[in-house]
């Protein structure tokens, strides 16, 4: 991580803050401290704030808002970013219904690891995972902490379709498809929950970069309960706060 972030220029109307030049969560904890401080300050001319793995994306309208004012907004809350204080970790719950039907690669994930598909799920369901940031489609949390012991290969040949929801391991990553996408992951379970609504105009992912996924598994009939719920809106995802995020 660097000592100081780094300003770098992408066209007239994007400008880049960069902590590090590796993935590590300190960094992206600061570069998503940054966005929550920018974006409540609600500067007119700030048009959409992108965080990625070591870097901030400020677009911005260069004439309602010249770089160098940005800069300066930019300069002013700086100080208060990573002080040291404890973060709030901001955990959302994501039902998982694993194997079966719904987890076509379990088989292949306990071959390669040489665990059975209850450690497996068990593993899998033992850890919070922090969510990095959102891309390849909309709504797909790049998640870290995957258990070690979990890790397996992508499959050889991808998968041209693959249901919205569904729950895969890939090398040491793992995450949950946003739609329905082609895609190469060890598929280990799905979940219920809709992670992209684009009907939803005020918040259209269901998963925030800088939030934090628990995974909970739950039974068939629990997924189809939960599914009904999520899709006439009677369900509503269990999300909670504490001490300790980064």
């Amino acid at each position: 991580m660097y000592d100081h972030p780094k300003f770098l220029s992408s066209g007239d109307s994007c400008l880049v803050v960069e902590f590090s030049d590796g993935i590590e969560m300190e960094a992206n904890a600061r570069l998503q401290d940054l966005r929550r401080r920018v974006a409540e300050l609600r500067v007119a001319g700030v048009r959409e704030l992108v965080p990625a793995y070591r870097s901030l994306s400020i677009h911005h309208d260069p004439i309602k808002l010249p770089r160098e004012k940005l800069r300066a907004i930019i300069d002013g809350v700086m100080p208060g970013i990573g002080d040291g204080a404890a973060r709030e970790k901001r955990v959302l719950v994501v039902p998982v219904a694993y194997g079966g039907e719904f987890g076509p690669d379990m088989a292949n994930v306990a071959e390669h690891t040489k665990l059975g598909e209850g450690e497996i799920v068990k593993r899998h369901t033992a850890r919070d995972y922090y969510c990095y940031m959102l891309g390849f489609t909309p709504g797909f949390a790049y998640l870290g902490g995957l258990d070690a012991s979990l890790a397996t290969p992508r499959l050889k040949t991808p998968r041209m379709l693959i249901p919205a929801g569904s729950v895969g391991i890939a090398g040491n990553q793992t995450g949950a498809y946003s739609i329905d996408s082609p895609g190469g992951w060890q598929l280990i379970g799905r979940t219920p929950l809709k992670l992209f609504d684009p009907a939803n105009e005020g918040c259209p992912t269901l998963i925030d970069a800088g939030e934090w996924i628990r995974f909970r598994a739950i039974t068939k009939d629990e997924f189809e309960a939960v599914k009904r719920g999520a899709e006439d809106g009677t369900y509503e995802p269990e999300r909670f706060a504490e001490e300790g995020g980064g």
